[in-house]
């Protein structure tokens, strides 16, 4: 196992995250200019990036045969520029309103910019509890919890990821027409109690990287996502079958032949090349 945490602190050392946290410490003293620079480069490595679209917003326009409506695409990720800037210049140099836009671009709690902004502000001015910056910067530290942590908790970690994973594919396919079951339902409600999709989404890729699997495990390290995994795992064990669509006794046999029949239905269904009127670029056929 000790090789296996030296493995990941090695990859987590070298990766993005890690990288822009030091530039971003490395900035703290060197006035405009290195804020600009810091700003700059972590603009370039996370991009516009806005998430996954809604599963249930997709599958409503597949069904209707409508385009995918803007307000389904998840929370603009450049915001997360913000709290980068926030662990190199400190907090209140960016300020109140640039970090609740960065929260808000992890799409947690189902919280906006606006809920942010006005937690955030009402802390700024003593209206509420302070914040505790120094968390920040402590989460900053990605391969320090893992070189810290005990075999153990390194194994459970991984299952949390792993569970997690498929819990958040169950969710997605969701918007691909995949059969919806009593169980699926509430799955997907108990996520949505979280408010974790989006941040889900943000942290879990479906085929990573060696990078994106270490730094995905390193944030399996937290009591957030293993509390997460575990509700999950007892709603799934009260029942009923994932895959038994009610009525159906064949159970996960009928759930996949009801599934590609959906989809083969939706192919056939739609306008071949050549056929009927010319719609006209950007039209659908009436």
């Amino acid at each position: 196992m000790d090789a296996v945490r030296q493995a990941l602190v090695w990859v987590l050392e070298r990766s993005v995250s890690h990288r822009l946290v030091e530039f971003a410490r490395s900035a703290a003293g060197a006035g405009e200019e290195g804020q600009d620079a810091l700003y700059a480069l972590a603009g370039r490595f996370l991009g516009p990036y806005r998430g996954a679209a809604n599963p249930a917003l997709v599958r409503a326009a597949i069904e209707a045969d409508e385009d995918v409506p803007v307000e389904a695409e998840g929370p603009d990720g450049r915001g997360v520029v913000h709290l980068v800037a926030a662990i190199g210049l400190g907090a209140q140099e960016v300020g109140a309103d640039a970090l609740a836009e960065a929260f808000a671009a992890f799409g947690m709690f189902g919280l906006t910019v606006e809920d942010w902004a006005q937690m955030l502000g009402a802390a700024e001015r003593g209206e509420a509890p302070p914040v505790d910056w120094g968390l920040l910067e402590q989460h900053a530290d990605v391969a320090g919890p893992v070189r810290r942590t005990s075999d153990e908790e390194l194994v459970r970690a991984r299952t949390v990821l792993v569970g997690l994973s498929g819990f958040y594919a169950l969710y997605v396919m969701h918007g691909l027409l995949m059969p919806d079951t009593p169980a699926l339902v509430a799955l997907r409600q108990r996520i949505d109690e979280f408010g974790m999709f989006p941040f889900l989404d943000r942290i879990i890729a479906i085929n990573p990287s060696p990078t994106q699997f270490a730094e995905t495990l390193a944030v399996c390290l937290q009591p957030l996502l293993d509390n997460l995994y575990e509700a999950l795992m007892e709603q799934v064990a009260a029942g009923p079958d994932l895959f038994r669509i009610p009525g159906d006794e064949t159970g996960a046999a009928g759930f996949m032949e009801t599934w590609m029949r959906t989809l083969r239905e939706l192919t056939n269904a739609a306008p071949q090349d050549g056929g009927g009127a010319d719609n006209g670029p950007g039209e659908r056929p009436g």
